[in-house]
């Protein structure tokens, strides 16, 4: 049987590798790594598909250093020390550590990622760990402070196309069908940026037609609605239902947001990925329009770390529900970034008030730094009126309290009882 398309076009050598130009361009970190041979443990972090594994193996063979793999999803704390104490018996020949590559290294524990601290340390193995969730939740603090972290893009569509040309022009089996590109849109639609999926969507192709192969975006469309199961192979549409999962509770149903809950455990999704997005849901779409949400959904977060599934499904459940029906404000969202946008463009250096600098010196001191400051406890309510930001700014609105919610019109009422018409309501 003929190997996957993507397996038989996998890179050789690291000019064959295409995307990442910010890590294996002429200038990039992974060019100096081959270079110089001193390469640090490191981290891939990037969506699925984007060549994490193809990189990390180019890097071991480039430099003719052992390379041993082990997969988080099926290997234990046994597993990694057996793999150590290989590399490390390897060692007494080879003067450079070997690699350990760890795939999905986000599904290990805690005591697995513990068993790999002090061979890191010591220099035994250089670890190379791929993941498709930020390590700064998933690995361990210690592991993670010993590892450089680098980040992954999705391919673009110049990317994909430079990819599908690469493929028609130089596989074998390709090049014997006589394939013809009319259309490319459906192709890279559903490929999602991944060149996985686009490599094994022509697979698909192939497999359905007989003779020549035409690649358009009917026989495309076509050929994934008749090979669904083929093509979804860790989820039904993933990343379409992750979508409507948030944007059902968005949009305050709690019956579409459970069926899509539903749908993500019932394909094997990350628990723990969902407890995330719960938590971002609570700050950026209900916000202060209901502040117990952000409680919840960390609790939320925090239970799923500690039971697991498939109790966890309930705490997913109710918390699920609960944002769902409760109020929504994105003002603290908006505010935020309404700031950050001001602050991205005004390069004037806008000086701090000086009654509200510190003073901690004699000459800070006589040069007026923290004079005039009104300590706000001082005062009735525990507020008095002084400017905050610089001059130039002053009366500038960033936070617009929703005005459809009981919690944020009490606040707007308390901003127009401290500062009247200063700030717009």
């Amino acid at each position: 049987m003929s190997k996957p398309l993507a397996e038989r076009l996998r890179p050789q050598t690291i000019d064959e590798y295409i995307g990442q130009s910010h890590l294996v361009g002429e200038d990039g970190v992974f060019r100096k790594f081959l270079s110089t041979g001193n390469t640090p443990s490191f981290i891939l972090w990037g969506p699925p598909g984007v060549g994490k594994t193809t990189l990390a193996r180019l890097v071991a063979n480039h430099l003719n250093r052992p390379f041993y793999t082990l997969s988080a999803v099926t290997a234990g704390v046994k597993e990694v020390r057996e793999v150590i104490e290989s590399a490390r018996k390897q060692s007494l020949f080879n003067q450079r550590s070997a690699f350990l590559f760890i795939d999905e290294i986000h599904r290990f524990n805690k005591s697995q990622q513990d068993s790999l601290l002090g061979a890191v340390e010591q220099g035994v193995i250089t670890l190379i760990g791929a993941t498709t969730e930020n390590p700064s939740f998933e690995v361990i603090s210690p592991l993670l402070s010993r590892c450089q972290v680098y980040i992954l893009r999705s391919m673009n569509d110049d990317e994909l196309s430079t990819l599908l040309h690469r493929a028609i022009s130089t596989d074998e089996e390709l090049k014997a069908r006589n394939v013809r590109v009319e259309q490319t849109e459906a192709l890279f639609r559903f490929s999602g940026g991944d060149a996985r999926k686009l490599l094994n969507i022509i697979d698909i192709v192939a497999g359905a037609t007989d003779g020549d192969i035409t690649i358009n975006d009917d026989v495309i469309t076509q050929a994934l609605q008749q090979n669904i199961a083929l093509y979804d192979k860790n989820g039904e549409q993933h990343y379409d239902v992750i979508s409507a999962f948030i944007k059902s509770v968005r949009g305050s149903d709690p019956n579409a947001a459970i069926y899509y809950l539903a749908r993500m455990l019932a394909g094997g999704e990350e628990p723990r990925f969902i407890a995330r997005r719960l938590v971002i849901l609570a700050s950026e779409d209900i916000g202060l329009a209901n502040p117990n949400a952000l409680l919840l959904a960390n609790a939320c977060f925090d239970t799923v770390h500690k039971i697991g599934m498939p109790e966890a499904r309930i705490t997913l459940a109710e918390t699920t529900i609960y944002l769902a029906t409760s109020p929504k404000s994105n003002s603290a969202y908006a505010a935020i970034n309404e700031a950050l946008k001001m602050v991205s463009r005004d390069t004037t250096n806008r000086p701090v008030p000086l009654h509200l600098r510190n003073a901690p010196t004699k000459l800070m001191s006589e040069a007026g730094y923290g004079k005039e400051y009104k300590y706000a406890h001082d005062y009735e309510g525990s507020f008095t009126r002084q400017e905050f930001l610089p001059e130039s700014l002053s009366g500038t609105t960033f936070y617009h309290p929703h005005k459809d919610n009981a919690t944020e019109v009490k606040i707007a009422e308390r901003i127009a009882a401290w500062w009247g018409d200063k700030y717009e309501h």
